[in-house]
């Protein structure tokens, strides 16, 4: 059984006042604008909740997963695409903290915590999604440093991030044996920003295209050694898929508390439809099933703070949260009937948020992939 420490319920309650004040007031017009909502940004940092897994060492908050989930279930409450800037760091520091040298963190991290500062994960490319080993960004060695061409698609915090953690082929011939990690700062010749992309939801996180054309990166900052990218990119997925997971289930309860506080006013046949027994049993449905994967992530994120990282069980709170939120948003548009599907209400800004929660760090397919994988090992 869980339960909650007061520092616990204290950030939760901090996080949940800010998505309440600062979030959920301005959601509609970040979405409708399509930009990454800074003010929101800096007041998260003034307060700190912004970069929430930097070590205290680093004058970080220094989080464990398991608050750290907290917080992002209430911050996607308010809304995903914010929610978007936070997940998108944490994603992409996390191979760094569990992968850098000592030397790579003193010379990368303090920065994140002297200002609101961007970080981006650069892996998947317009051929390599879900097939890791179709990678075709290159990196050559010439003396001490490495040259890296290619380019990279949908990579949140693309080409304005004040660090990317690149991913390319070292040696091609080896598929994904052969991929190399590396830091590469803001501001290195021939790193640039190329589309960025205009979604159907997750509006006010920055999604974009990343270019690299003979882009030099020094020794001292690859990741690992050669080869090892792949295992730090799977790494790094295990322990930030229930980050994830915790934001879909963020959505999926806002939408239950949407539609509960709709039902209860909507009056037809004379009586407010939440006294009518189909939309009950509706919203049992939903509230059981949010209660289900807040549980699978709350074990999961546990599970990683135990030092024991389960991949089948941080890969099904992924899917299962990431389904449920799917699901219950789709219900909960119906339950407002025509108004669910008009832009005055928020229904119809959920359901297009909760689609990419299936998708991003890993297709709910690879999800079940993993899981069945395992399973039959």
């Amino acid at each position: 059984m869980f339960e909650l420490t007061d520092e616990q319920k204290e950030i939760r309650k901090l996080a949940r006042d800010f998505a309440k004040n600062e979030i959920i007031p301005v959601a509609a017009e970040y979405d409708q604008k399509a930009e990454i909502p800074w003010p929101v940004i800096q007041k998260a940092f003034g307060i700190g909740l912004w970069n929430l897994n930097i070590p205290e060492k680093y004058d970080g908050q220094g989080l464990d997963h398991f608050t750290e989930a907290l917080v992002y279930e209430e911050l996607a409450y308010g809304c995903l695409g914010v929610f978007g800037a936070f997940g998108g760091n944490s994603l992409a520091l996390t191979p760094l903290l569990i992968s850098g040298t000592d030397e790579q963190k003193d010379r990368f991290l303090p920065a994140f915590v002297e200002s609101a500062r961007l970080a981006a994960f650069a892996l998947t490319e317009p051929n390599a999604g879900s097939d890791a080993s179709a990678i075709s960004t290159r990196a050559r060695k010439v003396g001490n440093e490495y040259i890296l061409d290619g380019s990279k698609c949908f990579i949140t915090h693309g080409g304005i991030a004040d660090l990317h953690i690149v991913f390319a082929s070292t040696d091609k011939s080896r598929g994904i044996k052969g991929l190399t990690a590396f830091l590469v700062p803001a501001g290195t010749p021939g790193l640039s920003m190329g589309k960025k992309e205009d979604k159907m939801g997750d509006r006010a996180s920055h999604i974009a295209e990343v270019l690299l054309e003979d882009v030099r990166v020094p020794v001292a900052n690859r990741l690992g050694n050669e080869g090892e990218g792949f295992k730090i990119a799977m790494r790094t997925l295990d322990v930030t898929r229930p980050a994830i997971a915790a934001a879909a289930v963020g959505v999926a309860q806002r939408a239950v508390d949407e539609a509960v506080s709709y039902a209860k006013q909507r009056v037809q046949f004379g009586k407010p439809i939440a006294e009518h027994q189909a939309i009950q049993f509706m919203l049992a449905d939903m509230v059981m099933a949010v209660m289900a994967s807040r549980a699978l992530v709350w074990q999961a994120a546990a599970k990683i703070d135990s030092g024991r990282v389960d991949s089948m069980l941080s890969a099904t709170a992924k899917c299962v949260a990431s389904d449920t939120a799917m699901k219950v948003t789709v219900e909960c548009l119906q339950i407002f009937g025509g108004y669910g599907y008009m832009k005055e209400y928020p229904m119809e800004k959920l359901v297009r948020d909760a689609k990419i929660t299936q998708i991003y760090e890993g297709t709910n397919q690879i999800q079940r992939q993993i899981v069945a994988n395992l399973l039959l090992k």
